[in-house]
């Protein structure tokens, strides 16, 4: 997720390395699936903040987003491959809304059943973007875009993730 401006600390990129991305959720899948398998709901909590963190300062304050582009990435071949940022932040903001959610099922309201199953289908969609470069949040951002709910005229690439898909990125 590496920031092609500098606006402020608390901005999301307006580009972000795909691959830092696939790197960031390949940790989420990780964690999240070892929270899990451990019976470790505490790393449901780390998983939330890492979400909230990226979504409202990229990779600034996530020690999964730094780790990805500081150490990671700098070392995968080839350029990088920038994708835009708004349906990614997007995605964050799902994974934020999702993985608060499993918190607050399992320790506010002692559904444990419903956080792990709900964790089980954040590993799911981690996985589709980290192994297959799928990210159901940016498909689901662009059905908003070309609908009318969110407004995104500045970037092509945000009304349809096709284009960048199509381009063999």
């Amino acid at each position: 997720m590496t920031a092609t401006t500098a606006d402020g600390f608390f901005t999301f990129p307006e580009h972000v390395d795909e691959r830092a991305v696939r790197v960031t959720a390949t940790g989420v899948a990780l964690l999240t699936l070892v929270a899990i398998v451990a019976r470790r709901p505490e790393l449901f909590a780390l998983v939330a903040y890492g979400f909230w963190a990226r979504v409202l300062a990229g990779p600034r304050l996530s020690p999964l987003a730094l780790f990805a582009t500081r150490v990671v990435t700098p070392r995968l071949e080839g350029p990088p491959r920038l994708v835009a940022g708004p349906p990614k932040r997007f995605a964050q903001a799902m994974g934020a809304a999702t993985s608060t959610l499993v918190v607050l099922l399992y320790f506010a309201a002692h559904e444990h059943t419903a956080a792990y199953a709900l964790a089980s289908v954040m590993v799911v969609l981690a996985t589709l973007e980290a192994g297959f470069r799928i990210c159901v949040g940016c498909l689901l951002h662009a059905w908003l875009v070309r609908r009318g709910v969110i407004r995104a005229e500045e970037c092509a690439d945000c009304s349809d993730v096709r284009l960048r898909i199509g381009a063999g990125r």
